[in-house]
């Protein structure tokens, strides 16, 4: 590893370091532990500006009298007082990936269980227990129309508080609650065969006289406590918030590390996603939503909710009484949420600009041909590592042909470093002038390392969010999107965590090895700092890496690897020193042209060394 490779590697440390500080610390898998609505009671009320709730409605145990518990129901929920008492069930529908539970109070979704996916925990000794996958399962959510009715003398009704009427007709329920007048408010599902996608759709027949006329339509009020599925709960939880998608416009999202708070109005909106790590709750609009008010609130980390996610959309009135709907509960998988055709593949974070563009249209589409046949996605990490190390090879030959070019100078650079000892300025301009002599690029291996950033910065993101990587295993490493595990510490060390990465440990000890047989033919006397920079990388970054995805690091493990398997062959077979050498004598003959760079920065140096002389010359005068 050359100083340039050192540089590109700082400058990568640096970046990820500052990209960091915007990353939760890590944490554990929860314990048992108070929830968010109990964390967030005294610091951060969810319904102060987003929800609007009625009263409360009387206690049905009362002794009042009949007539009279019946004109108090009235004076909150007018024409559908009725429904505003009854005995809760429950009901299901069923595919063979999801298993949907619904309340006929609010006619909402209770349960949502993914039947292919599990929840991993952790035990006892660190023990991991999986449990079954499930969404929208808080007892806190809400997914509730607050209708504002102007004959109701509370001004708006939510219908999570009513008992709807079911009916059950193959793999569809219809839940309706209807007035003594006959006015009703009804909600539709239908579950699809062999998809997680249900149709919705929500109908008001006889209302539309009785709605606030200064109201702008139905808003659909939803809360969402997301639960903690992953082992790491960093993860995702920074990859965990409420997106949307404006009609015109690309899809946006609330902050993941922060609570957040995002207004649309009077811009029209195609969906909304409660988005988890590796699965999502999304509402899509047959036509669009009016607005949207979209809300998240991170908790404290001994929290049991992962966070909670809050949306409200408005839903157009006008003269229609009725709005389509398709609800998604269930796994990122990037082809099956393209196929909406609406960008609702960006709820999955592959990241933005070029780096999710990469992990999108290339390197996704590469991992899934080679898991097409073969069965292993650790192999399937290695045959990747291969093949960009194989396109990158003209640019890493060009590199390990500069380090040689530069071992071949050994003798001379150390001639010159006895020559001029008392004199470092002169030393390095004299440096410079045999590298344009012998024509050494000393940056020429830094190309390579630039070129490779944006793969690694892609995939930083993309196996903490490809689904295709989540709880499979490799090696020891028990699920690739998260970090491995080569054993427990009884003490949590800072910056560290209380575990260690067996991957990032076999990388930083293969990178020490690299850097110490490429520093065998590099002069680095003149800049000794260097020297030890270049082992002090790996293990800063072994307090970075500890943390991240098992894949990534294996990716970087793999690819010192194939490094040094290059290295080896192309100074041992493809590089001659002789052919060095007798490419310096020829070099040297020929009429010199100075590079642009190389041209200034000798400038520069002669510049600097004639303000030094000017300064010793005055010191001189002053002491005659």
């Amino acid at each position: 590893m050359d100083r340039n490779a050192i540089i590109g590697f700082v400058l990568i440390f640096a970046i990820l370091l500052a990209w960091q500080q915007f990353m939760p610390k890590p944490q554990k898998t929860q314990k048992a532990v108070p929830s968010l609505a109990d964390s967030s009671r005294d610091n951060t009320p969810i319904d102060t500006s987003l929800v609007t709730s009625p009263p409360p409605a009387p206690d049905s145990g009362s002794v009042a009298p009949d007539s009279l518990h019946q004109a108090r129901l009235s004076g909150v929920y007018g024409p559908f007082a009725a429904a505003a008492t009854g005995t809760e069930s429950l009901h299901t529908l069923e595919n063979d990936l999801i298993r949907i539970v619904f309340s006929n109070k609010g006619a909402r979704i209770v349960e949502a269980e993914l039947k292919h996916f599990k929840k991993i925990s952790e035990g006892p000794k660190n023990k991991e227990i999986e449990s079954p996958l499930r969404l929208m399962e808080d007892p806190k959510n809400r997914f509730e129309y607050l209708l504002p009715l102007a004959g109701a003398p509370a001004r708006v009704i939510s219908t999570q508080d009513l008992f709807f009427d079911v009916q059950a007709n193959g793999q569809t329920l219809v839940f309706r609650t209807v007035s003594p007048e006959g006015r009703s408010f009804e909600q539709k599902y239908t579950l699809q065969p062999d998809n997680y996608q249900i149709d919705y759709s929500i109908s008001w027949a006889g209302l539309e006289s009785f709605l606030d006329p200064a109201a702008k339509g139905l808003t659909l009020n939803w809360i969402n406590y997301l639960d903690k599925l992953e082992k790491n709960v960093s993860y995702e939880k920074n990859y965990s918030t409420v997106y949307y998608k404006p009609a015109e416009d690309s899809p946006d999202h609330c902050s993941c590390t922060r609570s957040d708070e995002d207004e649309v109005t009077d811009v029209p909106l195609k969906w909304v996603s409660n988005v988890n790590q590796f699965f999502n709750s999304s509402l899509i609009a047959k036509t669009n939503f009016q607005s949207g008010v979209f809300k998240t609130v991170v908790p404290e980390l001994e929290a049991e909710d992962l966070k909670m996610v809050q949306s409200q959309v408005v839903i157009p009135t006008g003269e229609q009484a009725s709005f389509d709907m398709t609800l998604f509960v269930g796994p990122n998988e990037f082809d099956r949420l393209h196929a909406y055709d609406l960008e609702l593949e960006d709820v999955i974070p592959f990241g933005s600009s070029i780096f999710g563009t990469i992990n999108r249209w290339v390197i996704r589409p590469i991992f899934n041909f080679l898991s097409s046949f073969i069965g292993s996605m650790g192999i399937v990490i290695l045959v990747l590592t291969f093949i960009v190390k194989m396109l990158l090879f003209p640019l890493s030959y060009k590199m390990i042909h500069s380090q040689s070019k530069m071992g071949a100078l050994k003798p001379e650079m150390a001639k010159l470093k006895e020559k001029y000892k008392d004199d470092p300025q002169k030393q390095q301009m004299e440096t410079m002038k045999m590298y344009n002599e012998f024509g050494v690029n000393p940056l020429g291996g830094c190309l390579p390392t630039l070129l490779q950033m944006p793969i690694w910065f892609a995939l930083y993101r993309f196996f903490p969010a490809a689904i295709e990587f989540r709880q499979v295993p490799f090696l020891w490493a028990t699920d690739l999107s998260s970090y491995d595990v080569a054993f427990n510490l009884p003490f949590v060390i800072p910056f560290y965590g209380d575990h260690v990465s067996l991957f990032t440990l076999l990388w930083a000890a293969t990178t020490v090895l690299y850097t110490y047989y490429n520093s065998q033919s590099m002069d680095l006397s003149m800049n000794p700092a260097m020297k030890w920079m270049q082992y002090l990388m790996p293990i800063m970054f072994l307090f970075f890496f500890n943390t991240f995805a098992a894949g990534l690091t294996c990716y970087l493990l793999f690819s010192n690897l194939v490094n040094v398997g290059q290295t080896i062959v192309t100074k041992n077979y493809l590089i001659s020193e002789e052919k060095i050498k007798a490419g310096f004598d020829a070099y040297k003959k020929n009429p010199k042209k100075k590079q642009g760079f190389q041209s200034r920065l000798e400038n520069a140096m002669k510049e600097q060394q004639k303000k030094q002389a000017d300064i010793e010359a005055a010191k001189r005068k002053g002491k005659k």
